[in-house]
């Protein structure tokens, strides 16, 4: 192996006033020059502290031990001195780019300004330096889109212009945190190997190393060499990356690779009735052109039908239109065409208030984001209970509070949690409370837009298990959006593939999902068998 090229020794980091939070304990880790290394753990484990504090950005941080780059020791530096390290010697792909892009500058603005403080560089020479790094990253016309706002660019595309601009002064290690996350599956597959491959490139010339920060397994096993296992702080696990998948040492590290979705569906009853029959739906928008209005029509003639105790999955790519599917069987995006029947009652004669009651009793919907779901202003009770307030104004205050108890306990959640509001709660737990909210009208029908997209493996996989639970315990009836196809193997009946707001295909799930027909179902699925494809070495 090469000479280490970064050497975190001993480092332990504290938060609070007296440092009494320990995050990070005593951490000793290694990334040699040319290598790429991945930190693994869930939410809470100290990954992305520890990458802050490498570039020393982890605010109101109390840090110890050494942090060694090429045998300078970064926690020495003074602020100065770091300035000209971050971007120059180590640079950071963060994981959502339209946050950590400035709204108000180009993208060639912000490469420049990186090439002009680092490297000197006059207007024109960075500007076309920003053109060859944006086509290096595969952004199509980098000559007009060097000119473009974040808020112009796809996600894929914003996180190609972040990579571009962390590559821009040739740095000798990249941090990148979890820097697929929010992309969809082919997306996802397309950035990975482009890391890959512009790693290896930097590599050749000057050994640039990658420190990967990821609870993705998946990701893991494609790209790094060596995988270190974070849990609670601690380094519990290091080893390379075949070993460590094939045998896990440590308790923890192996509950995390048997974190996969494991399929856990009940068969639909012979018989069971249509719960949602949509016949012909489309959808259009108004956009505004120069001299007049114009449509954009988002869905093209959708047909589909959910069963009682059914779990439909609904997949695609950005853009394919699951969201204005959701939002229309919501009934809050009218349909320029077709119909929707939720059992048995046309949407497009629900006019009042009186009868969108009556559909909202049996229809409810978990969101992606539980923390931007919940109302941070009212408490647990409060939240789980509003719609027993709506639709079950008979029940007086302390029925109602017997009602949100027994709901919390059937997620999983202890009931003298109803007190407290939803900041205090990790992710996994606001997403139970975000179900129970929804359980508490007994309705028949769930739509699930991307319910663990957000959360981590371990986490996902007891939500999943929860829904599974919970569906057959009440019957419920599934329409289950996600781009992750390893949540539509484990928990879809029949699935449904959107593209450009068609269906394109349409089956049972495992017909779909091992004997693809359509050339877009079979990129999706290919995109997603990351963990399938040799290790990288």
């Amino acid at each position: 192996m090469a000479k280490p090229l970064l050497e975190i020794e001993h480092l332990s980091i504290r938060f609070g006033e007296q440092g009494e939070k320990l995050v990070v304990d005593d951490l000793c880790l290694s990334v040699a020059a040319g290598e790429r290394v991945a930190l693994v753990g869930e939410s809470g484990s100290g990954k992305s502290v520890t990458a802050l504090s490498v570039l020393r950005l982890a605010e109101h941080a109390k840090t110890s031990g050494r942090i060694m780059l090429d045998g300078e020791d970064l926690l020495q530096k003074t602020e100065q001195q770091m300035r000209g390290i971050r971007g120059a010697d180590v640079a950071m792909v963060f994981q959502e780019p339209m946050t950590a892009l400035n709204p108000l500058f180009t993208i060639g603005q912000q490469i420049a300004e990186s090439l002009r403080l680092h490297e000197g560089l006059r207007a024109n020479a960075a500007r076309a330096r920003g053109i060859e790094l944006l086509a290096r990253t595969g952004i199509p016309e980098p000559e007009r889109r060097i000119d473009s706002y974040p808020h112009q660019l796809s996600g894929g595309q914003r996180q190609r212009a972040m990579i571009a601009m962390a590559l821009a002064c040739r740095p000798r290690l990249l941090l990148a945190d979890e820097p697929t996350t929010a992309l969809d599956v082919t997306v996802r597959r397309q950035i990975v190997d482009l890391l890959i491959e512009l790693q290896e490139q930097e590599a050749a010339h000057h050994g640039m190393a990658v420190l990967l920060i990821t609870h993705d397994l998946n990701l893991v096993r494609h790209f790094a060499q060596r995988v270190a296992v974070m849990e609670k702080g601690v380094l519990v696990e290091s080893n390379a990356t075949a070993e460590l998948f094939d045998a896990p040492r440590h308790p923890y590290t192996q509950r995390l690779l048997a974190s996969e979705p494991q399929r856990q569906v009940e068969p639909v009853a012979s018989g069971a009735k249509r719960v949602m029959e949509v016949q012909g739906l489309c959808v259009d928008y108004a956009t505004s052109g120069l001299f007049r209005r114009r449509a954009f029509r988002a869905l093209h003639g959708v047909d589909l039908s959910l069963r009682h105790g059914e779990t439909l999955g609904v997949v695609g790519e950005s853009g394919s239109g699951k969201s204005t599917l959701a939002a229309t069987l919501l009934g809050l995006q009218p349909p320029a065409a077709g119909s929707v029947h939720i059992d048995g009652m046309p949407l497009s004669t629900l006019r009042t208030a009186s009868s969108r009651k009556s559909l909202y009793a049996k229809l409810q919907v978990v969101f992606q984001d539980p923390f931007g779901s919940l109302s941070p202003r009212m408490t647990v009770e409060q939240i789980v209970g509003e719609g027993l307030r709506v639709h079950r104004p008979e029940l007086d205050a302390g029925e109602r509070r017997e009602r949100v108890a027994a709901l919390l306990q059937e997620v999983g959640m202890p009931w003298d949690v109803m007190l407290r509001y939803p900041q205090e709660f990790s992710g996994g737990q606001r997403q139970r409370i975000a179900i129970a909210r929804a359980l508490a009208v007994e309705p028949e029908i769930l739509i699930l837009d991307e319910p663990t997209s957000a959360l981590d493996v371990s986490i996902q996989k007891q939500v999943l298990s929860l829904l599974a639970n919970l569906q057959k315990n009440r019957r419920l009836s599934y329409l289950f959006i996600t781009h992750d196809l390893a949540v539509i193997r484990a928990m879809a009946h029949r699935v449904v593939v959107m593209k450009s707001g068609r269906i394109v295909e349409t089956g049972e799930t495992s017909d779909v999902m091992d004997a693809p027909t359509h050339p877009y179902t079979r990129k999706l699925v290919a995109a997603s068998m990351i963990a399938a494809t040799p290790l990288a070495v």
